[in-house]
Formats: C-alpha cells, sequence, structure tokens
C-alpha cells in the first residue's frame, strides 16, 4: 500500500443517531487506478463508510481528502463534479426509463457535449455487451443482474476518478456475480480507482489489490489481497464467524465457501 493515495478517509466518525457512532476514528486510504476492498460482518459501518465518502452522511469528526483536497464540507452533487461517482446497493435506476436513457442520465455532467456523451455510451456498451441488446428496454424489466451491470454503467459512462460501489452482487446468482466481478476489474483498463464495500470476502479480496478488514466502526486489519489470501479462511471463521465455529466443506454452520454469510 505504498502507493499516493487518491483517496484518504481520516480517522473519521460518523452515526445516524446522536451519541451513536457507527465509525469511530476510521482511516483508510485508496490508491490510485487500483481496487480497495472493505470487508467486514453486517453492521461493521462499510456502507456507512461509503454514504460518508459520497456526502450522504455528515462526519462528526475527522476529514475526507480526495486528490489533495479535503471534501468532508461539500455537497454529494459537488463530489460528483470532482470526480467521484457512487453505486449504492439498493435500486438506484428509474423503471420506467430505457437503459439507453438511463446511461444519458448517468452522462448528466457532460450533457451539453453530445459527442462526447455519446461516446461514452457507446463504451459502455462496448464493456457491457449483456445491456447492447437491451437499449431501448425499461429498466423495470431487467433482471437483477442486468440492474447491477447498468447501475454501474450508469455511473462511469463518465469516467469518474474514483468509483464507490456498495455490495454489487448482494442477491444474485454466483455466475451473475462473477460477471459483475469481472466488469469492476476491468474498471482498472480505464484509470478508475475503486472502493468496493462487500460481505462476499473470498470474491472481494480476488478481484481487489488492496483490503482493509473493517469491524464496530474501525479497521481490524489492512493489506495487500496476497497477504489477505494466505489465510482468508482464517479471516473468515475467526472474524466473521466467530472464533469457536467449525469449519465445514460442504455447508451449514460455519460454512466458509459462502463469505456474504456474516
Amino acid at each position: 500500500m505504498g502507493a499516493p493515495a487518491e483517496l484518504q478517509v481520516d480517522r473519521v466518525v460518523a452515526g445516524y443517531l446522536d451519541g451513536i457512532d457507527i465509525l469511530s476514528g476510521l482511516t483508510l486510504n485508496a490508491a490510485p487506478k487500483r481496487i480497495t476492498a472493505v470487508i467486514g460482518p453486517n453492521g461493521a459501518g462499510k456502507s456507512t463508510l461509503l454514504r460518508v465518502v459520497f456526502g450522504l452522511l455528515p462526519a462528526r469528526g475527522g476529514r475526507v481528502i480526495f486528490a489533495g483536497r479535503e471534501i468532508h464540507r461539500l455537497r454529494p452533487d459537488e463530489r460528483k463534479r470532482l470526480g467521484i461517482a457512487y453505486v449504492p446497493q439498493g435500486a438506484s435506476t428509474f423503471p420506467h426509463m430505457t437503459v439507453d436513457e438511463t446511461l444519458r442520465v448517468g452522462g448528466w455532467t457532460v450533457r451539453g457535449d453530445r459527442v462526447r456523451l455519446r461516446k461514452g455510451i457507446n463504451q459502455m456498451y462496448d464493456l457491457f455487451p449483456a445491456l447492447a441488446g437491451l437499449r431501448r428496454t425499461r429498466a423495470g424489466l431487467l433482471s437483477g443482474g442486468q440492474l447491477r451491470m447498468l447501475a454501474i454503467a450508469k455511473e462511469i459512462v463518465v469516467p469518474p476518478a474514483l468509483l464507490l460501489v456498495d455490495e454489487p452482487t448482494a442477491g444474485l446468482a454466483p455466475r451473475v456475480a462473477q460477471e459483475v466481478y469481472r466488469l469492476l476489474e476491468q474498471t482498472r483498463a480505464l484509470g478508475i480507482t475503486v472502493l468496493l464495500v462487500d460481505q462476499n470476502i473470498t470474491d472481494a479480496v480476488a478481484v481487489a489489490d488492496d483490503v482493509y478488514l473493517v469491524n464496530m466502526g474501525a479497521v481490524q486489519r489492512a493489506g495487500s489481497r496476497e497477504a489477505f489470501a494466505s489465510d482468508l479462511s482464517e479471516i473468515v471463521r475467526e472474524t466473521l464467524i466467530g472464533p469457536d465455529a467449525r469449519m465445514t466443506p460442504n455447508g451449514g454452520e460455519g460454512e466458509c465457501t459462502d463469505a456474504s454469510s456474516p
């Protein structure tokens, strides 16, 4: 993790209710043009972290620094214009809009430049071929996997400097989930820095360059993908399942092949 940070989260404290902190002095860096994964159990503060970085939840303390500039007092639309995009876990598309219309909405920051906007949309169809034949299809008629692809594509029509992604494969079939992860890996070719929040530990670590393990609103461990992969089963068992859980190869309590379960 020696590369200069595109994003710095410095001792951030945040929460939704007075007196209750979800993030308790959390610090992490996301290096340029790399995928940084944040893993941990439900309630660890992972999604809260992304909301703070995008400006949907104000920080009570600490700083958020993007490309050398403190941004924790900026509105979400101001952060968007600086090059920060956010793909939430829930629905982020309009069901009555077609795929092509949705991508046009995603390119609103360059809406005055029709050539650039069309070039960006065509690039998304090249990157997401599953959407290319669905240009005139309403989003409400898409499958879960197609919707997740559209949600990501919408945010990178104008390639951001930083892409925040929250649980991109939640509820998807394993085959479809793998396709979404492959697409996230391709964002490196666009020069995008990715901060990925995920409960699917095994797959998140596999696509990441750097990994942070977060629990109770603080970083418990940080390192490279290789450092985490070397003892991933132990991390899943002791941190997310509990030190007394049994490891079973074919399912049941303590199952580590389905790391999406806390």
